[in-house]
């Protein structure tokens, strides 16, 4: 033992340690062993980005290449960082949930210092951040990147279900539930396959219909659709927010037989009777007990309890209270937002956060400059629509809910070149250029495709 703490000393006293683990190469950051319990670190920098992920990754990347090294402090307690809108292929079976992580360690920038730590007080009055290891972080500039919190814990019966081995409850939101999806697909047989979306704003608006779409292609090809009856029940009053594609999915739910139920609400799952509880959005107290074979269940989610029980950076709704355009805090001037966890009315993306990442630094840049801040964020989203394992409809629009397409076709039709896109092109956009900072959504190739839609006129 005495031998073996002397080969790990020097890496421990350096505060790492590597361990050899499969194909893989991990890092685990050890605290150095001290005589007091109690002390504590403090940390300054020139920047704090809380959140390593899509958002928080591309800005410390902008920031830390502009700034120089050890400017920028990236506070971030996971190990990995998933490409999260690959959990919709995973759940029909058509990528493996492996390929969808990469560790946080070779993700984030070099330059910047990494503290693999929990925010979990903010003090904007006094610039700083304490963390989940009780050291305090100040900065002279903040962004808040920390994404949204699944709350699956809001709909009582929900997690007891999702930890049934071998269960009729699944869920492609969560990297511990997402391999359930396929499974729930090949035992299910016959009865009813129920798709929900909850009452709050979530990842990936299209993500839940996506998945629904894909059951139900699964269904036909292993010939069990006959014996299966396919619902989809929405908390909202229409089958997507933007009016332009969803009059283009709505004959693809009646062709394909899927039941569609607006203002209906989950708030209950009781699995030892496979039943599901729904309630009237537009008549509370009005409820409808569903007999499920298989449920697919979207969380409520908000902004993390963390961030929300700081008053002073928070909406009523508990999301980062910024200006839409600039994304500055609107009363914190040394404060921004990018990503879900912000008060942008628009759909909460990871095309989003690649379309505000640009403004946010330029716009982070003319604050520490002392200059006003010019670059202005669209409302710019995107969601790509899997429809099946060969189709896709990409969705654009902006804050005005007007499609904002990028190439000259018509965009609210399925097509194989969009599910190529989605499923094998988008990923290495991802991990290539847009976390390295360089990706800032599509808006350049729509404004030299523009000339091809010009000619079509």
């Amino acid at each position: 033992m005495i031998n073996s703490y002397s080969r790990l000393a020097p890496a421990i006293r350096q505060g790492k340690l590597l361990v050899q683990r499969g194909t893989f190469t991990e890092r685990y950051l050890v605290r150095p062993i001290s005589s007091s319990q109690t002390q504590f670190e403090k940390h300054d920098c020139k920047v704090l980005v809380v959140g390593g992920g899509s958002g928080g990754c591309a800005l410390a990347a902008k920031l830390s290449s502009r700034l120089g090294r050890g400017k920028v402090i990236v506070l971030e307690p996971e190990e990995r960082h998933y490409y999260q809108p690959m959990f919709t292929l995973i759940g029909g079976g058509m990528k493996r949930l492996e390929q969808s992580y990469r560790l946080m360690a070779d993700v984030l920038p070099k330059k910047a210092k990494w503290l693999q730590e929990k925010a979990v007080e903010f003090d904007p009055d006094n610039n700083t951040v304490r963390t989940s290891a009780g050291n305090t972080v100040k900065y002279d500039m903040l962004l808040i990147a920390t994404g949204l919190q699944l709350n699956f814990n809001k709909i009582p019966g929900l997690e007891e279900a999702l930890a049934v081995p071998n269960g009729k409850v699944c869920s492609i939101y969560s990297p511990k539930y997402v391999d359930r999806v396929f499974n729930c697909l090949r035992n299910t047989n016959e009865g009813n396959a129920i798709f929900t979306f909850p009452l709050s704003s979530i990842k990936c608006a299209g993500a839940p219909q996506k998945i629904a779409y894909i059951a139900e292609h699964y269904f036909r090809k292993t010939g069990k659709r006959d014996k299966i009856n396919i619902t989809y029940n929405t908390a909202l009053p229409v089958l997507f927010g933007v009016k332009h594609y969803a009059d283009a999915l709505w004959p693809i739910m009646k062709k394909r037989n899927i039941t569609v139920n607006t203002c209906r609400n989950l708030i209950e799952v009781k699995h030892e009777q496979d039943v599901a509880i729904f309630e009237n959005v537009n008549k509370p107290g009005q409820y409808f007990e569903e007999k499920y074979s298989m449920l697919h269940a979207v969380p409520p989610q908000s902004a993390p309890d963390e961030l929300t029980r700081c008053k002073q950076l928070v909406d009523e709704a508990g999301y980062v209270d910024v200006d839409k355009s600039t994304l500055q805090h609107t009363r914190y001037k040394n404060v921004f937002a990018i990503g879900d966890s912000s008060s942008t009315p628009n759909s909460k993306t990871a095309a989003a956060a690649a379309a505000q990442s640009p403004v946010v630094f330029r716009n982070m840049i003319a604050a520490m400059e002392g200059k006003p801040l010019k670059d202005v964020y669209d409302g710019y989203a995107s969601c790509p629509l899997v429809t099946g394992y060969h189709t896709c409809m990409l969705a654009e629009f902006d804050y005005s809910l007007t499609p904002l397409e990028t190439f000259p076709v018509a965009q609210n039709k399925e097509r194989y070149s969009m599910f190529y896109m989605k499923k094998d092109l988008m990923p290495l956009l991802y991990w290539k250029l847009m976390l390295p900072g360089y990706w800032n959504g599509p808006a350049l190739m729509r404004n030299i495709l523009s000339v091809f839609k010009s000619k079509q006129k």
